[in-house]
């Protein structure tokens, strides 16, 4: 197995996004904007958990591999790095997942 990563896939998003390339999803996602693209996270989201409802190991794979490309594109788009995000869990592994969510805002 290839040692293939988020980041791998982040700077790979980042080439294609202003390629030009009319064969490429990703620039066409990057051209529709903010709204296509948060519509593409949404549904393969959702094809997701089907998938993990169903118990369909193979299509839970597919689809959990498209929800983080379309997680990543919409993270570029929204010109949110990564890096933030991880940082974000980082800093979130040191507290309990119940005092971490009871501090957050309500809204």
């Amino acid at each position: 197995m290839t040692e293939f990563s988020l980041s791998d896939l982040e700077k790979i998003v980042r080439e294609r996004a202003h390629s030009g390339d009319p064969e490429s999803w990703t620039a066409k996602l990057f051209a529709r904007g903010i709204d296509k693209a948060a519509q593409k996270l949404g549904e393969e989201a959702v094809e997701t958990v089907i998938a993990a409802v169903k118990g369909d190991k193979q299509a839970l794979v597919s689809e959990s591999a498209d929800l983080i490309y379309h997680w990543l594109v919409v993270l570029g788009i929204s010109g949110v790095p990564l890096s933030d995000v991880l940082r974000e869990l980082e800093d979130r592994t040191g507290r309990s997942g119940i005092a971490e969510k009871s501090s957050r805002p309500k809204g």
